[in-house]
């Protein structure tokens, strides 16, 4: 049987996730202002941000103030809304809610009440700046960098691991902070700096992170950043060759192998770990 127009255009209770522009208040879903509009309650993380929205697609729901520092205290009121039949919405000042923004707290709850949880699909400043970075879009999404200096070393060194792209958020105000660490983990690679992205004075900084240099420039906001996925490392493709085996067989008498892999891999495109197995081999097989 075909569903009648109204009965497609029904909308089923529960907790909608609604992206909402990162920028250019155009940059909307028409599903996405639909939902707000028959929401019954929107869930905002500032609702002063969130009525230059609303204002401007006639968007005239309650809504109820919910970020960080009070969504655990409103958890209970919520929940008892959705149980009650009630279709609410629930935005961030800009993209997707839930990531890096609130709103974690509220759907795992959801989910452990078996309340749907039903994501729209839209604006993100994470897939907005991978389409531009000409990087892998393979990524790893990091989200805001640390405060805590040893938080930061050990989390950036875990990151420099990454074959990935990788996707961090930072305040302009911080990032001068970050730059040397950041050149000191990513030196080799590229960076793509987003500001602003769809607004007036969008501006995409491009460069290779052991030039990056902010000093000069104005930079509000915040920012988006991609740095490059991990370059192959040519010492790890190249085998050795018949010559190279000669000349560590004719050191392996007279140096330790951690000695022959440090001489050899400085005036050869080979990595250490190759010369080290074959230095083992050689001294098993006496």
């Amino acid at each position: 049987m075909v569903k009648s127009l109204s009965q497609r255009d029904e909308i089923k209770k529960g907790l909608y996730l609604v992206p909402t522009p990162i920028g250019n208040l155009k940059d909307i879903t028409f599903r996405a202002v639909d939902i707000l509009k028959k929401s019954e309650f929107i869930l905002c993380e500032d609702t002063r941000i969130s009525k230059n929205l609303f204002n401007k697609y006639d968007i005239k729901s309650k809504l109820i103030s919910n970020h960080k520092f009070n969504e655990t205290k409103n958890l209970s009121k919520i929940i008892d809304l959705l149980k009650n039949g009630k279709l609410i919405s629930l935005v961030s000042d800009a993209g997707t809610p839930g990531i890096s923004d609130p709103g974690a707290v509220l759907i795992k709850r959801c989910i452990k009440e078996n309340i749907d949880v039903f994501p729209l699909p839209g604006p993100s400043a994470v897939t907005t700046a991978i389409s531009a970075s000409g990087f892998s879009d393979k990524y790893f999404f990091y989200g805001f960098l640390p405060e805590k200096n040893k938080t930061l070393i050990e989390d950036l060194k875990f990151l420099s691991e990454l074959k990935s792209s990788i996707v961090i958020f930072c305040s302009s105000r911080k990032i001068s902070k970050f730059i040397p660490s950041m050149k000191n983990y990513f030196f080799d690679r590229e960076i793509l700096i987003c500001r602003e992205i769809s607004k007036f004075y969008e501006e995409y900084i491009r460069c290779d992170v052991r030039e990056l240099d902010l000093s000069k420039k104005v930079i509000k906001g915040e920012l988006t950043i991609v740095i490059s996925e991990k370059k192959n490392d040519k010492k790890n493709s190249h085998i050795l060759s018949e010559s190279d085996k000669r000349l560590i067989k004719g050191m392996i008498n007279n140096f330790g192998i951690k000695e022959i892999s440090n001489l050899i891999s400085q005036n050869k495109n080979i990595s250490k770990k190759e010369i080290y197995n074959y230095c083992l081999k050689l001294k098993n097989e006496k």
